[in-house]
C-alpha cells in the first residue's frame, strides 16, 4: 500500500469524525432543554449562554452545520472512490458506494445522533464554541445559500417572509403531557395541577367565587350582640358587612378584629362598633382573571375581594384558597367537607346541588362536562336545554343523565346525574 493511499485513508477518517461532529452537534443543539439552559445562563455559566445565542438565530446554525456536513460526506464518499478504483478498477465505485453509506449511516449519523439525544445537554456546552466559530466561518456561504433558497421559493410561489411566533402555552402544554416521572396516579396529579397553572391566565373569578347566594353576610341594622352571636357561630374569618340592602356592602369584619375589641379594650357584644372595626372592602370585576387576581392578592398581601358585575352589583366572593385550589385541587381543613354538595348513590348516581360547579366535579370526578358562560350545573342544565326544566324531567348530555329533583322557584336546587358506565372514578363523602 502505497503512501498515497495512506494519506488518503487518513483524510476519510477525519473527515468521518468531522461528519460524527456536525451530525452531533446538530442534534444536540437542537435537543438541549431550552429551559434548563436559560436556567445556566442566569447562574453564570458562558457556555449555556453562547447555546442560548446560537439557538436563537437557528436558521444560520442548521445552515451551517448542513453545508459542513455535506462537504465531508461528499469529499470522503469522493477520496474512498478514488482508492479503492486504483484498487480494483471499476468495481471500486461499487465497493465504495456499498461501504461508505454503512460506514457513514453508522459512525457518523446513527451513533453520534443517538449519543447527542440522551446527552443533549452536556454535549451541547461542549461542542458550542468550535460551532460558533464554523458558523462565523460559514456564514457568507449560508447566507448565499439561503437567499438562492427563497428566491427559488418566490418563483413556485412559496413566501416564508412571514414568520409566526410559537404558541409558547401550548408548547408547554404538551411538554406537560410528555412528564411521565412518577407513579401513574402521580403523574395525573401533576399534570392536573401543571395544566391548572396554565389555565390561570384564562379563567375570571367568576368560575372560582363563591356565589352571593352561599355568601355568609351581617346586617350593620341589626343589634351588635345578634350580629356577634352570627360571627361566632360563623366557620368564616371574614365576613362582608352590609346596610341597608345586601347590594350596599360597607365593609369586611375580621373575626379576631371584633375578639380584640372585645378582650383588649373590655367593651361589651352590644357596644361593639361593627362599622368602625370593619376594613373597607375591595371590590374587582368579575371578568378579572385568575392570574391578575393572584397577582393582585399578593401585592395587596390581601386574601378577600369582593366580586362585582358590570352594573356594580354584588355577586359574590373570591379569596386567595379558591385561586390556590384552582391549581392544587381541594385544600381542606377541619371545617370542609369532602365534595361539598355531592353525594354518591348505591346505583352510581350523584345527587349534586344547583350551586356545584362544573370545573369541581370535572377535576374531582374526572369528567368532561363543557364549561361555557355558566359556571354551576345547574347553569350547564339551563345552558343545554334551552329551557326552566321542571322537577322530574330528564335530559341526556355529553353521555350522563341529568334528572331535576329540586326546584326552588326559578333555581334549580338539586340535580341527580349519572355518568356513563366508568367513568365513576372516584367517590364522594
Amino acid at each position: 500500500m502505497n503512501t498515497e493511499i495512506i494519506i488518503s485513508l487518513i483524510t476519510i477518517f477525519i473527515l468521518l469524525l468531522l461528519s460524527a461532529f456536525f451530525s452531533g452537534s446538530e442534534t444536540a443543539m437542537t435537543a438541549s432543554n431550552q429551559p434548563r439552559m436559560h436556567n445556566l445562563e442566569r447562574q453564570g455559566n458562558r457556555k449555556a449562554a453562547m447555546v442560548n445565542q446560537i439557538r436563537e438565530k437557528k436558521e444560520r446554525m442548521i445552515g451551517a452545520l448542513l453545508l459542513g456536513n455535506n462537504l465531508v460526506n461528499i469529499a470522503s464518499s469522493a477520496l474512498a472512490t478514488s482508492v479503492l478504483i486504483s484498487l480494483l478498477g471499476d468495481a471500486g465505485v461499487f465497493y465504495a458506494t456499498l461501504i461508505m453509506t454503512a460506514v457513514v449511516l453508522i459512525f457518523s449519523e446513527v451513533l453520534p445522533k443517538t449519543y447527542a439525544i440522551h446527552h443533549a445537554d452536556s454535549m451541547a456546552m461542549v461542542v458550542v464554541r468550535p460551532l460558533r466559530f464554523l458558523i462565523l466561518l460559514f456564514t457568507p456561504a449560508t447566507f448565499l445559500i439561503s437567499g438562492i433558497v427563497r428566491m427559488i421559493l418566490r418563483i413556485f410561489g412559496a413566501d416564508i417572509s412571514q414568520v409566526y411566533g410559537d404558541n409558547h402555552t401550548e408548547i408547554l402544554r404538551g411538554a406537560i403531557e410528555l412528564h411521565n416521572e412518577g407513579t401513574d396516579e402521580e403523574v395525573s396529579e401533576q399534570r392536573a395541577m401543571m395544566h391548572s397553572i396554565l389555565d390561570l391566565a384564562d379563567l375570571d373569578v367568576g368560575k372560582v367565587m363563591t356565589h352571593r347566594r352561599q355568601v355568609e353576610m351581617l346586617d350593620a341594622g341589626q343589634p351588635p350582640e345578634l350580629t356577634i352571636e352570627e360571627i361566632l357561630d360563623s366557620q368564616y374569618s371574614r365576613l362582608p358587612l352590609w346596610k341597608d340592602q345586601p347590594d350596599n356592602i360597607i365593609g369586611v369584619v375580621h373575626v379576631k378584629a371584633v375578639l380584640k375589641e372585645m378582650q383588649i379594650k373590655g367593651v361589651q357584644a352590644k357596644d361593639v362598633d361593627l362599622a368602625g372595626i370593619a376594613v373597607e372592602p375591595w371590590f374587582v370585576p368579575i371578568t378579572t382573571t385568575l392570574f391578575d387576581q393572584l397577582q393582585a392578592f399578593r401585592e395587596r398581601r390581601e386574601h378577600f375581594a369582593l366580586v362585582v358585575d358590570e352594573y356594580g352589583s354584588f355577586m359574590g366572593i373570591v379569596t386567595l384558597e379558591d385561586i390556590l385550589e384552582e391549581i392544587v385541587g381541594d385544600i381542606d381543613d377541619e371545617t370542609d367537607e369532602i365534595v361539598t354538595g355531592v353525594r354518591r348513590q348505591p346505583n352510581g348516581s350523584y345527587m349534586i346541588d344547583g350551586t356545584v360547579t362544573v370545573r369541581e366535579l370535572n377535576r374531582e370526578f374526572d369528567w368532561n362536562l363543557p364549561e361555557g358562560d355558566y359556571s354551576t350545573i345547574a347553569g350547564l342544565l339551563l345552558f343545554q336545554s334551552q329551557r326552566l326544566p321542571e322537577v322530574g324531567q330528564s335530559f341526556n348530555f355529553f353521555g350522563c343523565r341529568f334528572d331535576v329533583v329540586k326546584r326552588q322557584r326559578h333555581q334549580i336546587t338539586l340535580v341527580r346525574v349519572t355518568p356513563p358506565a366508568g367513568h365513576d372514578r372516584k367517590s364522594a363523602a
